[in-house]
């Protein structure tokens, strides 16, 4: 009997390493905005969601235009990213599925102390704009197509003016570079306030607010999941999860209570948008 028993305990454990390991988290793959993860948003909300569903969630940090491409070809299984009309119009084109308001900040024009085209308090964003123009004053663009620079597009093409020229230096460049690069020609620049306040804090750049407030600036984020009748191998059910997970109660409470260095950088969609915040 011993023998017998031994011999179906060594069948178990054959089976046993022979079979595919159970309970192996699944891999949502996430394209997003660069302020969302270099901030310790993205650290501090996917920990709650992956140990619910046993999922390990591999993100993607690019500008907005990059991973709403990402999300049109396939690549990812949802995306995270701040520009309205760009997300209306993949959502419209049948790339993706139930876009979602998730939260929001605002961007704000930043430069050096010394303020050559002297816009500090303009409570005009697009006379503030007029006055760099005018002024010859440096203006660092990202140039990437990210959710920042459709913004900044749009705020020139407000204020009457089509930007180019010596004093616009087009980078093709991240958030965190782009800043640096302000902050070493002593130039303006539009960023959200995010990022700025993740690179101010870590002394990276000594730059200063001084155009913020405008209703023009506010910087909502939306979600969104990648139509899985364009894709059929993305993880459409999981990408609910976790469109649903951003937008409930528990998910917005987190957001609402992510602090860096004591500063609240993003506002759950269900807060009142404010300008200046």
């Amino acid at each position: 009997m011993a023998s017998w028993r031994g011999f179906l305990a060594g069948l178990w454990l054959l089976a046993f390493l022979a079979a595919p390991a159970q309970g192996a988290p699944a891999v949502l793959k996430l394209a997003t905005t660069t302020s969302t993860q270099f901030t310790g948003l993205l650290d501090w909300l996917h920990p709650h969601f992956e140990k619910r569903h046993n999922v390990r969630i591999h993100t993607i940090a690019v500008g907005t235009g990059k991973a709403l491409r990402l999300g049109r070809n396939g690549d990812v299984d949802v995306v995270l990213v701040h520009a309205p009309g760009a997300e209306k119009k993949f959502v419209a084109a049948g790339h993706g599925v139930c876009r979602r308001s998730v939260m929001y900040n605002d961007f704000v024009i930043v430069g050096p102390a010394a303020d050559r085209a002297k816009i500090l308090g303009i409570g005009d964003t697009s006379a503030a704009l007029r006055r760099i123009g005018a002024g010859g004053a440096v203006w660092v663009s990202r140039g990437d197509d990210s959710g920042t620079h459709k913004k900044e597009a749009a705020l020139w093409r407000g204020a009457g003016i089509d930007p180019g020229g010596a004093w616009y230096r087009s980078l093709g460049q991240g958030m965190g570079e782009t800043l640096k690069a302000a902050d070493e020609m002593r130039a303006y620049t539009l960023s959200d306030r995010s990022s700025f306040l993740f690179f101010a804090a870590r002394g990276k750049v000594d730059l200063k607010v001084l155009v913020e407030g405008g209703r023009e600036l506010l910087n909502p984020y939306g979600v969104i999941a990648v139509n899985p009748e364009r894709h059929p191998h993305v993880r459409y059910e999981l990408a609910m999860k976790y469109v649903q997970f951003l937008v409930s109660p528990e998910g917005q409470r987190l957001i609402d209570s992510f602090r860096l260095k004591g500063k609240k950088l993003f506002h759950p969609s269900t807060a009142p948008a404010r300008p200046g915040n």
